[in-house]
């Protein structure tokens, strides 16, 4: 889980007037001016040795994204789709290499079955959504007194794509709804048919850059956690897994428990400074040409208790016991199914009861964080090669500790590969 907070400097106007009085009793009789203030300590030493690792970075290339429109043309034919449209988000970007803010202006892709993607933008945009788009690529515009979803359907009624439509998952309800009240006979079907057809199963080239957000979080963590100190707020630590990211290339934010406050899922309000004894987890991860890696290390602050490593080794137990299950053609619920077994042995839950396990084992991971699919009870879609998941079980005591431990992996065609590798202890948390 990744958590921004916004900081704002309040200059010392206060100060400045106190200076310009201090100048004008220059030579009278007073106590000396006071020294200025020493100016701001440096990043902590660990994260100033750091140096960017993105040089080698391949991004996707564009005939790496023409085999995906081709795969989805593929899709929409096996399905009987005539088309799938789309706003700006991570599909858009995946499918086009375009990047697009939502606004509540519409931004609209459409991918027919047959030919090439169309767009629709607002007429002040053109200019700007030019420079996005294939120089040949059809853009119809509307202008700001004009309806945008009249000029969505043009395309679909001019591309013969009006019998069953397929809708971007993510597309906002308010797009949705002004092009079917324009497409009154259309059969709009969900579009996840398509998408997540393409996007679940990653290339070499995703998995390489997955693989390269995913060092850089590992070293990103690795300097935050040498900057631990008594007295450390979540804030401080948050600030310089952050700046840790930032020095190796890549934008990245964590969120930070302390103590029993671990034992929330996805942290608590409370504010938390660390002690001794105390129970560190820190859930984050960065973007590489928009893969996303999701990391979580669990470890102490100064000498773990017993009762501590105890909890500890049972959940790497748990972790490992789903990594063990991954193979192709192996259902997901199995994997969550492995962990949890191991958890409820040693007297936790049952089911998703705390203590013990509350949510589930594992999602899927890409250009989001979260993706299809996950590994959960229920979910019975079969593992295949090059998809990629969080593999996250947790061992969740209120009131007294959490322990999570998170590495991503990828389905290979004889089993499971890890980004990261696992903790090798609570007082190693790095391998």
């Amino acid at each position: 889980m990744n958590r921004s907070r916004r900081t704002f400097l309040q200059t010392g106007a206060v100060a400045g007037i106190g200076a310009g009085i201090g100048a004008g009793l220059a030579g009278c009789n007073t106590a000396p001016a006071p020294a200025p203030a020493p100016a701001a300590a440096g990043p902590h030493p660990a994260i100033a040795a750091l140096k960017p690792m993105t040089a080698d970075v391949k991004p996707i290339t564009a005939d790496e994204r023409a085999t995906r429109l081709e795969k989805a043309r593929r899709l929409m034919a096996d399905n009987k789709i005539s088309a799938l449209y789309l706003e700006g988000g991570s599909s858009m970007f995946y499918f086009t290499g375009v990047r697009w803010g939502l606004s509540e202006r519409p931004f609209v892709c459409v991918i027919p079955a047959k030919g090439d993607p169309a767009w629709v933008c607002p007429g002040f945009e053109e200019e700007r959504a030019r420079e996005l788009v294939a120089k040949d690529a059809e853009v119809r515009v509307w202008q700001e007194d004009e309806s945008p979803y009249r000029q969505i359907a043009g395309i679909l009624k001019d591309r013969g794509a009006t019998g069953r439509v397929a809708v971007d998952e993510r597309l906002r309800h308010f797009i949705f709804s002004g092009v079917r009240k324009e497409l009154p006979g259309t059969d709009f079907v969900d579009g996840e048919t398509v998408t997540a057809g393409c996007r679940m199963f990653k290339s070499a080239t995703e998995l390489a850059l997955m693989q390269k957000a995913s060092d850089i979080t590992i070293e990103a963590f690795r300097a935050a956690f040498a900057t631990f100190r008594e007295g450390m707020t979540q804030d401080e630590l948050r600030a310089n897994v952050a700046a840790a990211h930032r020095a190796l290339g890549a934008t990245g934010s964590a969120s930070i428990s302390f103590g029993k406050f671990t034992a929330f899922p996805h942290g608590s309000i409370e504010p938390q400074k660390l002690v001794e004894g105390d129970v560190i987890q820190v859930d984050g991860g960065c973007a590489i040409d928009g893969y996303q890696s999701d990391i979580t290390r669990t470890t102490v602050f100064g000498k773990a208790s017993a009762r501590q490593i105890e909890i500890w080794e049972l959940e790497k137990r748990a972790q490992a016991a789903a990594f063990a299950v991954v193979k192709p053609g192996t259902p997901c619920e199995a994997v969550d199914a492995a962990a949890r077994k191991v958890i409820t042995d040693a007297g936790f839950g049952p089911d998703y009861k705390v203590p013990g396990l509350p949510h589930r084992t594992g999602h899927g991971i890409g250009l989001d964080g979260h993706e299809w699919t996950n590994f959960v009870r229920g979910n019975t879609t079969p593992l295949a090669p090059g998809m990629c998941f969080s593999n996250e079980p947790m061992v969740a005591i209120y009131g007294e500790f959490g322990i999570r431990l998170e590495d991503c992996l990828y389905v290979t065609e004889s089993g499971a590969q890890y980004f990261s590798q696992p903790s090798p202890s609570i007082d190693k948390p790095f391998a």
